[in-house]
């Protein structure tokens, strides 16, 4: 194991706003990482926005994983597949808000890290192949027994291991040939998920660091076969506010698109809004993750098919006791060519008579939701459904694991009948998070890989920090943030721009088009075998 160097060179980036930002080595062990967390939050207090700073972090503060890999949202690719299998709209939302309370499953059941930072240009592409989720009103989506959760570490980045499965590590294998994809620990193993069939259906992923200052990925994702596309800018706004660190979108971060292309939904298109995030447990080196503000999925085009509005509001944590992670939601109708459901945001904005179903629970464990029809509610004035109506009180107490959430909900729903015919709908899961785990990805071997992808651009890093080589994974990472900066003086000198080899320049739409390289891209990871040799 290499010595920690104490004058290990801190490369910063002289266009970036405000003074630079950097945290010396401090030495090995939980204490030193520790130590330099406190430095790092002290020197971030009053920063209005820490991901636009100039800053470099040591190695061993790092998790050995690219941020354009770390940073997607096809943690479960299977209930992204599904969104376009039911001729009901309504179903088609449902499959929606499943697939958005999946799409970050790296926190449920992971650990908070920080990966690498992504240089301009750098990309990273993978590939899925998924048997699609069931309808989620069909019956319960794929999971695994919680009995099971301990033993998905087969092929970890941390242990640097690789298994017989086309799942494996980051780091480059003994025989000098590397691996085709890597298992994070928060990864299923391919045994448990039976997915590799002749029936299975392929997802792909591409994204590429399109802008440094600030710092943005564009990404798209699609699953030809199921009509569907994904898309979006990825950007972070961070602050430390008290002992937590608060991430919100950035300006560019409109959330996530979904567009159908075909099928039962063709022509709807979908917004997935971001809520804001916080970071908590900084001072004490043991971090967790903390939800506050709403998510709105919406349906904004739907070739004059009936459209739904979706709200999940994530509860507020008390400053007192252990965090609950609780949510509630509402599944609303929108009128053609009305706007006031915009300025709905909370689930006691919704007019109760516009709502068909709700839902609640812990974005950390188990979503129960249920249809409302039209008997739900006392009678209505048309006034109610254009003006938010404050006078929601709690839903009746659930079963189960979920009776804490809902204590806390603002739904009047003293009655569930379906449409008026006098038969009361049940509670039902819509997912349970604590036993759907992270599907791998498959990634194409390095040998197979261009300079600037992920994988082949950090292997270096990556090698050594799995070694516990800290101070020549902090070099090695210094080396490729100083070629960083001698790219971007050398088209300020010559004057000219980046611009992007798969995607499009502009972020004013909240995405970017995909170029011919793009395309290109795309296709070839469709047609990438199911395995490697």
């Amino acid at each position: 194991m290499s010595t920690i160097a104490a004058d290990t060179p801190q490369v910063v980036d002289d266009e970036a706003p405000g003074p630079p930002i950097s945290v010396p080595e401090s030495g090995e062990g939980e204490g030193g990482r520790l130590k330099m967390i406190v430095q790092l939050v002290k020197k971030s207090l009053g920063v209005k926005d820490i991901a636009a700073m100039r800053i470099s972090l040591p190695a061993s503060l790092l998790e050995p994983m690219p941020n354009l890999e770390y940073w997607q949202y096809l943690d479960r690719p299977d209930m992204f597949a599904s969104i376009n299998d039911s001729d009901d709209p309504f179903e088609r939302i449902l499959a929606l808000i499943r697939f958005a309370f999946t799409k970050d499953l790296k926190f449920v059941h992971g650990k908070v890290c920080k990966p690498y930072n992504s240089v301009l240009g750098e990309h990273f592409r993978s590939h899925w192949d998924i048997i699609p989720a069931k309808s989620p009103i069909a019956s319960a989506p794929p999971s695994i027994s919680p009995s099971l959760s301990s033993k998905t570490e087969t092929a970890s980045i941390k242990s640097g291991r690789s298994s017989k499965s086309i799942r494996t590590s980051l780091g480059s294998s003994k025989n000098g040939k590397s691996p085709s994809t890597a298992a994070t620990s928060l990864e299923a193993p391919m045994s448990q998920l039976n997915l590799a069939s002749e029936n299975s259906e392929r997802v792909i992923f591409l994204t590429e660091q399109v802008s440094h200052h600030p710092p943005v990925s564009a990404f798209y994702a699609s699953c030809p076969t199921r009509d569907l596309e994904m898309y979006g800018i990825d950007q972070i706004s961070a602050r430390v506010s008290g002992t937590t660190l608060r991430v919100s979108p950035g300006g560019f971060n409109k959330g996530i698109y979904v567009n159908i292309t075909g099928g039962p939904g063709e022509g709807e298109q979908y917004n997935i809004t971001h809520p804001i995030a916080f970071v908590n447990g900084l001072l004490r080196g043991s971090f967790y993750v903390t939800i506050s503000d709403s998510t709105i999925i919406s349906c904004t085009s739907t070739a004059g098919k009936q459209r739904f509005r979706a709200i999940i509001e994530y509860k507020e944590e008390s400053w007192l006791g252990k965090a609950h992670f609780l949510c509630e939601g509402v599944v609303h109708t929108i009128v053609e060519g009305e706007t006031q459901h915009n300025e709905w945001t909370k689930v006691k904005h919704v007019p109760p008579a516009r709502v068909v179903a709700v839902f609640d629970g812990s974005w950390r464990g188990r979503i129960r939701w249920r249809r409302v029809g039209v008997n739900s509610y006392p009678d209505t004035t048309p006034s109610s459904y254009s003006s938010p109506s404050p006078s929601h009180v709690s839903l009746l107490p659930p079963p189960g694991d979920v009776s804490a959430s809902a204590a806390s909900s603002r739904l009047d729903i003293t009655s569930a009948k379906v449409g008026g015919a006098g038969e009361e709908q049940e509670w039902a899961t819509l997912i349970d998070l604590l036993t759907t785990k992270v599907i791998p990805k498959t990634v194409r071997p390095l040998e197979k890989q261009v300079a600037y992808e992920s994988r082949k651009l950090w292997d270096n890093v990556t090698s050594r920090l799995l070694a516990k080589e800290f101070s020549d994974a902090t070099k090695e990472k210094v080396i490729i943030e100083q070629r960083q900066r001698d790219l971007a003086a050398d088209r300020k000198k010559k004057g000219v721009e980046f611009i992007p080899k798969f995607f499009e320049p502009g972020l004013e739409n909240g995405y970017c088009e995909l170029t011919a390289a793009g395309r290109k891209a795309v296709e070839e990871e469709l047609a990438e075998p199911k395995q490697y040799d």
